[in-house]
């Protein structure tokens, strides 16, 4: 006999009567006995007890394919464990023979090249001959291979044809149940799988801090597709930026990048997955993450988090599948797990959201200098932070206020009754109340509490600011001066601040143009609204910019910037004040226009110089004020608005100090009433637009060349200028005056050396 031989169909031979009964017995004990066995373990060793007790041989092992791992697997009972082993289906006897699905009979093993030694030597067992079966089904597929070692020596030296035969017999006799348990067993892991992935779910579900749901979802995900990092990222919506608390493997808190950014902003954006098996190749990753860390990123898959809308909510990341790259099976893994869990991640998320904005509320509230309660709509006081105890000197939460309230407190109630019936909120300035024994002069609050969702009424909230000596001067310091600028001087040492001191400042003076009209046609009553209203909106430039408002002059104002508080930029915060001032009155103008009421106009100037600044009268009357020739130069150019058609004058000195850019044209040169030396003079032109000044830089260019001939006595050259302007913004008032100077000069020319100083007569 051959040291190899193989069958590809049964032997022909005449076995005899009682060969063929006896064969007859093993098929049929093999049919009962694996029919009676309910799990693919116990068939596979009575199996392998029946062939090894046919073919008379020392032992045997029966393979089954795993079609997944392209495996041929058995196992192995050892006391109450169970081994399982595994091996490629396309190596050793086994595997040829599965490959080939031809059997075979092999005496000398160890010259057989398709035979694996290193078993023996690792065991100390000696093969001496081996037949190996293809197990098939009655349909003819084939499952796996049964393996018998070693004829004993008493029932032959080696396997026959005829053993090799009843084995493949027998093993088909086998197959269907092997199949079908193999099956069964696979479904059973299957289901197991998918118990434990919706145990898992459901746990993680359940589960409302943000942080431990993002820590257990990324440690799933990690071990789940058996890879080295994993990143969940959340959308906030607020920064439009992706973050994330948790990273395994790596030490950051949180990390946050814009929602375009990397590979992660890349699906969130698109909503597409990724799955990139060389990470450094794709030109969307950014390395700069792994030379901070010292991690190196090989792979990457990310999906989108969609929620139940289908929009993206953010992205799941996972680095670096270990053993090999990411496949299309592991990408269906993450997205049904994302899918799971993207509403307990949305829900987390707002959890999250609503706590850190109760937390921040309630830290806020608490750290406020002014006191809050809020009540319900019985009038119990709810919550009260700390600066509520402290102004009342008790804990008030839990008590009914009208307990609280004094006799002649009792009007309060009354007040919030009020609030609650009109939804609008009330402020009751230097009021007088008294909570349980303690008495407090205060500016209170009354607010409606309504429920965002229904309109429900909630409650009430009270806020009372003690005005103490601080508060109370702080408070009318305020109605003069920029509350910044006002706290700014109580902080600091009021004395000097109070005191007289010289330093530079730029002054600034308006003045409404067409009061005397609103004067005769509006009345007393008329006139103080419209200059109510009028000065309310100019102080609002004014503090805006941190300026302090000197005084009312009738319908003027004067206002320094630079004192009591000085800033780097003074004169440029006066223009940004002056140029915000024309904008907002022409704003309110076409409202009024709207309206049918009368409009006006204002004149703007601004000086730069040394002032002296301090409280100035008797000691029953002090006003705190700013004197100085600068002070009066600043007047006299609001003055000469006039004079000259503009709205905003600004002497040399703030021009020079100017750190921003703006649109000027050098108006003259001016001795004003009461001086000998000339100041030059410049109008601001930024406050206009395309269409109340139409070709501005072009007049602004054509009217300083104008001005230069003017003052070097060319007077057809500057007529020739100021033409120029004229025609093309008709309205520009100050080129038509220069325009009549030149003209009136060239007929009369001025006697002696000209020097294009203009004198003014009037102030």
């Amino acid at each position: 006999m051959n040291a190899a031989q193989s069958i590809a169909a049964p032997a022909k031979e005449d076995l005899g009567i009682e060969a063929e009964l006896r064969r007859a017995r093993i098929l049929l004990d093999v049919a009962e006995r694996c029919a009676s066995i309910n799990d693919l373990d116990g068939v596979l060793h009575e199996l392998v007890v029946l062939t090894s007790r046919a073919l008379e041989c020392d032992r045997g092992t029966l393979f089954l394919n795993d079609p997944a791992t392209a495996e041929l697997y058995s196992r192995v009972a050892q006391g109450n464990l169970k081994r399982e082993i595994r091996i490629l289906n396309t190596t050793g006897i086994a595997g040829a023979v599965f490959q080939s699905g031809v059997g075979l009979v092999i005496d000398d093993p160890y010259n057989d090249p398709r035979f694996n030694a290193s078993v023996d030597e690792r065991t100390g067992y000696r093969t001496a001959s081996i037949a190996c079966a293809p197990v098939r089904t009655m349909t003819g597929e084939l499952i796996g291979v049964m393996q018998s070692l070693n004829k004993l020596p008493e029932a032959g030296e080696s396997f026959t044809m005829l053993d090799l035969e009843l084995l493949t017999d027998m093993t088909r006799q086998a197959a269907i149940v092997l199949q079908s348990l193999q099956n069964v067993e696979r479904i059973g892991k299957l289901r197991a799988k998918e118990m434990a992935f919706l145990e898992l779910v459901s746990d993680i579900n359940s589960e409302f801090d943000l942080g431990r749901l993002l820590s257990r979802a990324v440690r799933e995900i990690t071990a789940m597709l058996d890879a080295e990092r994993a990143t969940v990222f959340l959308h906030d919506t607020a920064t439009d930026t992706l973050f994330s608390r948790v990273a395994t493997g790596a030490e950051a808190t949180e990390i946050r990048l814009p929602s375009f950014a990397g590979i992660a902003g890349s699906v969130f954006t698109s909503g597409t997955s990724l799955n990139i098996p060389y990470a450094y190749a794709d030109l969307r990753f950014n390395p700069a993450f792994d030379r901070q860390t010292g991690f190196f990123t090989r792979s990457i898959l990310c999906v989108p988090i969609v929620n139940k809308d289908g929009r993206s909510i953010g992205v799941t990341q996972v680095l670096n599948k270990k053993g090999g790259v990411f496949s299309d099976e592991d990408e269906q893994r993450l997205k049904a797990f994302t899918a799971q869990i993207a509403i307990a991640l949305e829900n987390s998320k707002l959890f999250d959201d609503v706590q850190r904005v109760r937390t921040y509320n309630e830290s806020m509230l608490q750290s406020m200098s002014n006191g809050v309660v809020t009540l319900d709509p019985a009038h119990k006081i709810i919550t009260s932070n700390a600066a509520s105890a402290r102004i009342w000197e008790d804990d008030l939460r839990g008590r009914m206020l009208a307990d609280l309230l004094g006799e002649d407190s009792q009007w309060v109630i009354e007040r919030i009754d009020a609030v609650k019936a009109s939804g609008v909120s009330d402020t009751l300035p230097d009021a007088t109340v008294k909570l349980g024994t303690v008495t407090r002069s205060v500016n209170l609050t009354v607010m409606p509490l309504v429920a965002a969702e229904s309109d429900k009424e909630l409650g009430s909230m009270l806020m009372f600011e003690d005005i103490s000596a601080e508060k109370r001067m702080k408070s009318t310091m305020s109605r003069y001066i920029d509350p910044v600028v006002a706290a700014q001087m109580l902080e600091g040492d009021t004395h000097d601040l109070l005191g007289g001191i010289s330093a530079e400042a730029t002054i600034m003076f308006t003045d409404v143009r067409g009061f005397t009209t609103i004067t005769e046609e509006y009345g007393a009553q008329g006139t103080v609204a419209f200059l109510n209203e009028y000065f309310t909106m100019m102080v609002d430039c004014i503090t805006r910019e941190g300026g302090m408002l000197d005084k009312f002059i009738g319908d003027a104002i004067m206002a320094c910037f630079g004192l009591p508080i000085p800033h780097d930029d003074d004169p440029d915060r006066a223009a940004r004040t002056a140029i915000s001032m024309i904008r907002e009155l022409w704003a309110w103008n076409d409202v009024r226009k709207a309206k049918g009421l009368k409009t006006v106009d204002m004149g703007v100037g601004l000086n730069t110089d040394m002032v002296v600044s301090g409280n100035i009268g008797s000691p029953k009357r002090m006003d705190y004020t700013l004197i100085g020739d600068g002070v009066n130069l600043a007047s006299r150019l609001e003055s000469a608005c006039k004079a000259y058609s503009a709205r905003i004058l600004v002497g040399e000195s703030t021009v020079s100090k100017f750190k921003g850019t703006y649109r000027l044209r050098d108006v003259d040169l001016v001795v004003v009433k009461g001086k000998t030396k000339p100041v030059k003079v410049f109008e601001m032109l930024d406050y206009h637009t395309a269409e109340s000044f139409p070709n501005l830089l072009d007049v602004t260019e054509y009217f300083n060349d104008g001005i230069r001939a003017y003052r070097a006595a060319e007077w057809d050259k500057a007529i020739t200028r100021f033409d120029k302007c004229l025609s093309l913004n008709p309205g520009d008032g100050l080129s038509r005056t220069y325009l009549g100077r030149c003209e009136v000069l060239r007929a009369t020319p001025p006697e002696g050396e000209w020097d294009g100083i203009w004198v003014m007569k009037d102030k």
